[in-house]
């Protein structure tokens, strides 16, 4: 009577061969101590026999309503998660939350839109934290159908209906730049993140920056440039660098190739450790020769030789509203902006005499 392999079976099958109640059956397999251990010894064979190897532990959890387990998704590859130091620093804080409240983290992560759908609707958690640095809306739009708790970090829209957090960019580039320019520095260029779509990195218009999808990039421009104009001095130019190590190198053989400035404002830490890393190779003393501050606060930017210069993203308390909110606990309404702050360190100094 064996049926070894029958992916059909169903506990009330079970039940029934048995001669036990459903429930019986049930509690044998999530409550054993309530079953007397004849009894059990009797159900448990009779599954064996049946090829039944338990409840699905899907379906329970589901029919619990909850995983205990918080979806991070991003219209990224999974590498992602752990090459861009954003991210990982992001995830680092996450995963330490999640780790002292007992809970589970999955990443979500799709570039076409038939697999940003499926993975929304299919990840088994109780939320989700969107990572809306690309594709924010879309991503938004899916997470949505799921009606779970959700929470949108570094989305560009100011859409009031979409529970945000992020950081005031605006306030954070006008600081690093004030810096730059209260240590004497006139002469100033800007190492940006993603502007538009183009293949190449390369130098962008004021129009072109203001133009942009991207949000974070626009907002960090104009802080710099607010610094500048309250200081009365040239409007930094402006280098899409595809925040990659060839195209940071590029954009830095560009810039040094006409008049150098004396300071860099890089828009990320990883566009700023690897126009660092071009300043070196170049025999450019780093701040002797020329100044750099970066943005994000990521701790390579603590480790690095020299230590860089940066703004500080909140990222322990963005971490912990976010995965309280996609857990289900105090919901985020509409958007709250978070202050960033300036971290001194060894990349910055007065321009040289």
């Amino acid at each position: 009577m064996a049926r070894q392999g029958e992916t059909s079976i169903k506990l009330r099958d079970v039940a029934k061969a048995a001669g036990v109640s459903q429930g019986t059956a049930s509690n044998v397999f999530s409550k054993p101590e309530v079953v007397r251990e004849e009894v059990r010894e009797h159900v448990l064979e009779v599954a064996r026999a049946l090829g039944y190897a338990g409840p699905s532990v899907t379906g329970r959890l589901l029919r619990q309503g909850k995983v205990n387990a918080v979806g991070v998704a991003a219209i990224e590859p999974l590498s992602y998660f752990f090459e861009d130091l954003w991210a990982r620093q992001l995830m680092s804080e996450i995963s330490k939350i999640c780790d002292a409240r007992g809970a589970g983290v999955a990443l979500v992560s799709a570039r076409s839109d038939e697999r940003v759908d499926w993975n929304i609707q299919s990840a088994l958690v109780d939320g989700f934290i969107l990572l809306c640095v690309e594709g924010g809306e879309r991503l938004v739009d899916v997470t949505r159908q799921r009606q779970l708790p959700y929470v949108a970090l570094a989305i560009g829209t100011e859409d009031s209906t979409i529970p945000a957090i992020g950081v005031d960019n605006v306030s954070g580039a006008r600081m690093a730049a004030e810096h730059l320019i209260g240590l004497g520095h006139r002469r100033l260029a800007i190492l940006s993140t993603m502007i538009d779509e183009a293949d190449e990195p390369g130098r962008r218009s004021e129009a072109e920056v203001m133009a942009t999808i991207y949000s974070t990039s626009r907002d960090r421009a104009l802080g710099y440039w607010q610094a500048m104009d309250a200081a009365g001095i040239e409007r930094a130019p402006v280098f899409d660098t595809r925040e990659h190590e060839a195209g940071t190198h590029a954009m830095m053989t560009e810039i040094f190739a006409a008049e150098p400035p004396t300071a860099i404002l890089a828009m990320s830490d990883k566009i700023a450790l690897h126009a660092v890393d071009w300043l070196l190779r170049n025999g450019l003393a780093v701040p002797d020769a020329v100044s750099i501050v970066g943005f994000d606060g990521v701790p390579e930017a603590a480790m690095a030789t020299p230590k860089l210069t940066t703004v500080e993203q909140p990222m322990q308390e963005i971490a912990r509203r976010a995965v309280d909110a996609a857990l289900g606990g105090t919901q985020v309404e509409g958007r709250q902006v978070l202050q960033a702050r300036l971290v001194l360190r060894e990349t910055t100094a007065p321009p040289p005499s």
